[in-house]
């Protein structure tokens, strides 16, 4: 299965899973650690009041994630607000503690610029299933602006995807190798095509497209704006096939969990405002049921989310 299969597998709602009392997610990601080298204008890590400094307790990860898997949980993304590859070490044990538990499916997304061929080589012959590269600039100088550090660093990215494809291809492992980038404006997009094609496109085995979306504007909304940036109502998917903001599936078939153990209603929930439950006290099901996340899924269902957490996201998108 590709992943924009996999993806179009997370993204639609199957009707079992359209009521308040969902069954377990078919995917959860998990925030290793807190920490990003990076400081991109549409991404909801600038909303935390001091950079992220701290890792996930291990045996928090442990117990969660047998948690999950013996829910039902199919697929772990050993990644969510933070950048995995901060914590190689860490990112190693989680990714071959979940597979020895038996999870068929372990994803990481990267921004890149830090996964040398070494960590790549080694989380493949772990088990890894799925590799992907976040792509989101054109160039060196467009990159500096958004990403808001060194253009050395674009560089690096490009050049440890190129070393990826050469360790998995000589190592002949089962690792599929994929990109993705975020869709600014028309422009922007019609600037990334000539890098694609050179440096992304011959070492991946798919690329896809995602727009932007609107939690991805906060907090530097009104700058991004300034850029012609225009955002969706809500997650809707991947850009070749959106799905309706309401109900939004992140809310039925995928969980999110922080570094400190909290469980978030939102695919960028970076800090505690979205959280439903707190899986530092609480097993995961207990908190994916809570009573507070089952309000939420009642009013997504009702097809209006004002007063909720998600109203600003979904009603509010300029």
């Amino acid at each position: 299965m590709s992943i924009t299969e996999r993806i179009d597998a997370v993204t639609s709602i199957p009707v079992d899973r359209l009521k308040a009392e969902a069954p377990a997610p078919k995917s959860v990601k998990i925030e290793l650690t807190n920490r990003c080298n990076y400081a991109c204008s549409m991404c909801g890590i600038r909303g935390r009041a001091v950079p992220g400094k701290d890792e996930i307790d291990r045996g928090l990860f442990r117990r969660i994630t047998t948690e999950m898997r013996e829910a039902g949980v199919e697929e772990i993304g050993l990644f969510y607000i933070g950048e995995s590859t901060m914590s190689p070490d860490l990112l190693l044990d989680c990714l071959r503690w979940v597979k020895g538990i038996g999870f068929p499916y372990a994803f990481l997304t990267t921004n890149g610029s830090l996964l040398t061929r070494e960590l790549s080589r080694e989380l493949m012959a772990s088990g890894l299933d799925s590799l992907k590269f976040s792509i989101n600039a054109s160039g060196p100088v467009q990159f500096k602006e958004v990403m808001g550090v060194k253009p050395k660093l674009f560089e690096a990215a490009l050049g440890n995807l190129k070393a990826a494809r050469e360790e998995r291809d000589a190592g002949g492992y089962s690792t599929r190798i994929y990109a993705s980038s975020i869709k600014f404006s028309g422009e922007q997009q019609a600037q990334m095509e000539a890098l694609l094609a050179e440096r992304v496109l011959p070492y991946v085995d798919e690329h896809y497209w995602l727009p932007l979306f609107s939690e991805m504007q906060s907090p530097l909304a009104e700058k991004n704006k300034a850029r012609g940036w225009k955002a969706n109502a809500g997650n809707q998917g991947r850009l070749e096939n959106l799905r309706d903001p309401l109900p939004c599936w992140a809310v039925f078939t995928e969980g999110h969990v922080r570094v400190d153990g909290g469980l978030s209603a939102c695919c960028f929930g970076a800090t505690s405002c979205f959280d439903m439950g707190d899986l530092a006290t609480t097993s995961f099901m207990e908190a994916w049921n809570s009573p507070k996340f089952q309000a939420l899924r009642a009013k997504h269902l009702s097809g209006d989310v004002h007063g909720t957490v998600c109203e600003s996201c979904i009603h509010g998108a300029a």
